[in-house]
């Protein structure tokens, strides 16, 4: 079952932020998200991946 498209709201559990985060994240960190319809849906697995890569580090410890 993990393989199922997560909400914002269940993203934003997931990685212990607010949907506020989440939102802004997208935007400026080009956070891997998936546009359907007017939701936002995402994998866990991509979204792991894109925190382990450095994607949510704050902008000091970034390139």
């Amino acid at each position: 079952m993990s393989d199922r498209w997560l909400s914002v709201e269940e993203i934003a559990e997931h990685l212990g932020v607010s949907k506020d985060t989440v939102y802004a994240w997208i935007r400026r960190r080009e956070m891997p998200a998936h546009r359907i319809g007017r939701l936002w849906k995402f994998k866990t697995a991509e979204v792991d991946e894109w925190v382990k890569s450095g994607g949510a580090a704050e902008e000091e410890g970034r390139k």
